[in-house]
């Protein structure tokens, strides 16, 4: 089987919503809630894939002819890509009626293992999201990275005690997802939180903190300033918030703010591996890479998910090879054409 297969399965499997496109860019999905598509005229995510699109690579094959190393070690974990598959919750609810939340975390978190990367998992307005993402990752090892909603403190509670004995090396808060339609007025109730708060939830948190939604230097320094170990450069996929930046854009601002003393990852419309190569250069520890994982579980499984991640690999270690880059470290803004 090859990845074209794995497409062509998941068109069978994954409901109304999702058409597991030949190029995930957000143009079919558009304003499409439940599903994987953003409210409002959904024209951020289409920003997200085109602004990587935009970025040329120079090409520098005066260099030592070697196999690259696309390996990282983040979070004491090592990977073979900086790639982490991206949190995804209610999955019923956008992929249709294939799989539980609970079939899904598993396939997801030991696909990713046995990948050699590592799974973000979601959570949802029923607590069996978050069991179940729990159950998956202590099953695994505590190979995954459970994402809780910005619930209030007494919900976030509930969630870390869920965690708490799943292993998980560390956590994350999706606080853009404050913005979601289906968690207005809410009961828990969701919603921003302001710097003290966030120092509270990261002082309660059973593992090193990650916040993900972060969309300017400043937001980057308040997380900073929370406690929070890393980042996330995201837009929440362009699904909370009309006329936004691309996170390609504003990345190299946060780079800039916060890159000496955190983490940071992003995510956005990174499909290929010259996607990850590009938010490399530009100043990213990592990316997380959501909708194509999970057309790749639809598809085939933790077979698809194998070979989503052994294509994104063999194209990092081209373009690598290409630029001159012997590992990851080696990648930097001068093999970017801006």
């Amino acid at each position: 089987m090859d990845y074209k297969q794995v497409l062509e399965q998941a068109r069978e499997n994954i409901g109304p919503f999702c058409k597991a496109c030949p190029v995930c860019n957000g143009i079919r999905c558009r304003n499409t809630i439940p599903g994987p598509g953003a409210k409002g005229v959904g024209d951020v995510a289409i920003r997200n894939y085109n602004k990587w699109q935009e970025i040329r690579i120079n090409m520098d094959t005066i260099s030592e002819n070697i196999i690259p190393n696309t390996s990282v070690t983040l979070f004491g974990k090592e990977m073979v890509i900086p790639v982490f598959a991206g949190p995804v919750g209610a999955v019923k609810l956008h992929y249709g009626e294939k799989y539980t939340d609970e079939e899904y975390n598993d396939i997801i978190i030991n696909g990713a293992n046995q990948a050699g990367i590592v799974a973000f998992t979601g959570d949802g307005t029923n607590s069996q999201v978050m069991e179940s993402a729990a159950k998956a990752i202590k099953k695994y090892g505590g190979c995954g990275i459970p994402t809780i909603k910005p619930w209030n403190i007494n919900t976030i509670k509930e969630k870390f005690a869920l965690i708490r004995d799943s292993g998980c090396f560390a956590v994350a808060m999706d606080i853009d997802a404050a913005g979601l339609p289906f968690l207005k007025n809410m009961t828990p109730p969701a919603g921003s939180k302001t710097v003290e708060q966030l120092k509270q939830i990261v002082s309660l948190s059973p593992a090193p903190f990650i916040v993900k939604g972060v969309m300017t230097a400043s937001g980057a320094i308040k997380a900073k300033e929370s406690g929070a170990k890393a980042i996330v450069v995201s837009n929440h996929g362009g699904r909370v918030l009309d006329g936004c930046p691309s996170t390609a854009e504003v990345l190299p601002g946060i780079v800039k703010a916060v890159g000496d003393d955190m983490t940071i990852i992003v995510d956005g419309g990174i499909r290929t591996g010259l996607d990850v190569f590009r938010a490399i250069a530009l100043g990213a520890d990592a990316v997380i890479i959501a909708r194509p994982y999970v057309t790749s579980v639809y598809g085939a499984a933790e077979e698809g998910v194998k070979l989503y991640t052994e294509k994104l690999k063999s194209e990092l270690s081209d373009v690598m090879s290409m630029c001159g880059a012997k590992t990851i470290k080696d990648i930097n803004s001068s093999m970017l054409f801006i």
